[in-house]
């Protein structure tokens, strides 16, 4: 079960439990057994520029490699700028780092 944290400036712009489940559904999209993704998304009140951040994290397992890391974080991405417009610094970070998560 995949992991979306999603941070944004104060004054971002989006519908952000919307964007969740499209961020969950473009999960599916590039692995259709990652199953439900659980989402959150953070208000961050305290920055020097305006930005948003999409951390995804997922179990690591043998079909996600670097090219399937490098396709997600484009889908992600390419998804985020569309839904969160006017907002020029948007960055994704996905990992496969969580082996011991219960």
């Amino acid at each position: 079960m995949p992991q979306a944290d999603l941070f944004y400036s104060e004054g971002v712009a989006a519908r952000f439990p919307e964007l969740l489940g499209k961020i969950e559904n473009a999960i599916l999209e590039v692995d259709d057994r990652s199953g439900e993704c659980k989402g959150r998304a953070h208000k961050v009140v305290d920055y020097n520029h305006p930005h948003v951040l999409l951390r995804v994290s997922m179990l690591p397992k043998p079909h996600r490699d670097a090219a399937f890391a490098a396709k997600l974080t484009e889908r992600l991405l390419d998804l985020t700028r569309t839904e969160v417009p006017g907002v020029e610094r948007v960055n994704v970070h996905v990992s496969f780092d969580l082996v011991h998560y219960r």
